[in-house]
């Protein structure tokens, strides 16, 4: 069999058994596409090859586009200003404490930025669990504000790894800021044009639609900023997030059904192929390796302990007995974690050690944490019965 043909076999096999292994272990798919794919390097069923790094880095890119599509820039308009404040304290607390911590450990720059992240792409299967509760309804909130945060960091982080803190660097941050304030009038003016002609969505997405015209022009926005950020030699990955943004936030009400319909498209083809040349990038002699799990086994501690801390912001609204649910549901970023990692690693930010240490943190994170919201949240829900 030639390496192509098992590298093909192999994925589709892992594609297909992730989410039923990952339901006899109750495991997030996600965690096992790595996991899996881990061992099939082990095994030499997956090696490095040219196609499968093009397949893996085109389901980055749809995976930062479906991060983009859980921001709905007209709920953040809407929040109370009060909220909002505590939002962006929130996000200044876990800059600042990791600040401490990268300085304290002489960690490097870069942990300042990896340690904060935030993506809320697996409060969605807390929210299917425990049902549409108060504190997942405001991590959710505070998170797409921290989500935003955290690309905007990626972006800055990605420019100053690939030019250094020089005139090119600047240059792409003026371009970025350029192309944020571009993109907030073309906002205005699409937003002012559709409510005075609601049916150009209508024309856009038709509600009898046998052409799929919805997943036709969300794909033609998702390239098109793609194609926007490399002629500007921005980090293409915000480009994508923009783009789920921009659909979500204009075209959701319209069509409740299309996010749905991509992350479909997504989550059952492109993106577990990059989550699976993740998993395969991973040594797994390095297991082995004690300093190394000490290091993930600290991460972990660090990212955890930091969101706990902010979310005291809001003992407020949820009281002494849940406020640190929302800085639990914040701890597993592991997609924007894995991203910002590979790519630190790609620009020889970090070691390899650190590379590996960060994937297993990402992993352990998921099953730590889920773990202990399962404990609290049945402890907290005995106690209101109780009541």
């Amino acid at each position: 069999m030639s390496e192509e043909i098992l590298i093909i076999v192999t994925i589709s096999l892992i594609i297909f058994a992730s989410p039923l292994i990952g339901k006899v272990l109750k495991l997030p798919t996600v965690t096992v596409e790595i996991i899996l794919g881990a061992i099939a390097a082990y095994f030499a069923f997956i090696t490095e090859h040219a196609i499968l790094q093009l397949a893996a880095n085109l389901g980055f890119l749809y995976l930062m586009f479906l991060a983009g599509l859980e921001v709905d820039l007209k709920k953040i308009v809407n929040i109370t200003p009060t909220l909002f404040r505590r939002s962006i304290y929130y996000n200044v607390i876990l800059f600042s404490l990791s600040t401490l911590i990268s300085l304290y450990f002489d960690l490097g720059k870069v942990f300042i930025v990896i340690l904060p992240l935030i993506s809320i792409g697996l409060l969605a299967a807390l929210k299917k669990e425990y049902g549409d509760v108060e504190w997942i309804r405001l991590a959710i909130i505070v998170g797409l504000i921290g989500e935003i945060v955290s690309i905007f960091a990626l972006t800055a982080v990605s420019a100053a790894l690939e030019f250094g803190v020089n005139y090119e660097f600047y240059k792409a941050m003026v371009l970025f800021v350029a192309f944020l304030i571009s993109m907030f009038v073309f906002y205005k003016l699409f937003h002012n044009l559709i409510w005075w002609y609601p049916e150009i969505k209508n024309y856009l997405m038709p509600e009898n639609d046998h052409q799929e015209q919805d997943i036709r022009i969300s794909m033609a926005i998702f390239f098109l900023m793609i194609a926007v950020m490399m002629a500007l030699h921005l980090k293409v990955a915000f480009g994508a997030f923009i783009a789920g943004m921009f659909i979500t936030t204009f075209f959701e009400e319209h069509n409740k059904q299309l996010p749905h319909k991509l992350e479909h498209f997504g989550f059952g083809w492109l993106v577990p192929i990059f989550f699976i040349s993740v998993g395969a990038s991973f040594e797994i002699e390095a297991l082995l390796n004690i300093e190394l799990v000490k290091k993930a086994l600290l991460i972990v501690l660090a990212m955890v302990g930091i969101r706990i801390i902010g979310s005291a912001l809001f003992i407020k609204e949820l009281g002494y007995n849940k406020f640190f649910m929302l800085g639990l549901s914040h701890s597993m970023p592991i997609t924007l974690l894995i991203a910002v990692t590979t790519l630190a690693y790609n620009n020889y930010s970090i070691t390899q050690e650190y590379y590996y240490a960060f994937i297993l943190a990402a992993i352990l994170e998921v099953l730590i944490v889920m773990i202990l919201i399962r404990v609290l949240a049945t402890l907290i829900k005995n106690k209101e019965v109780v009541k």
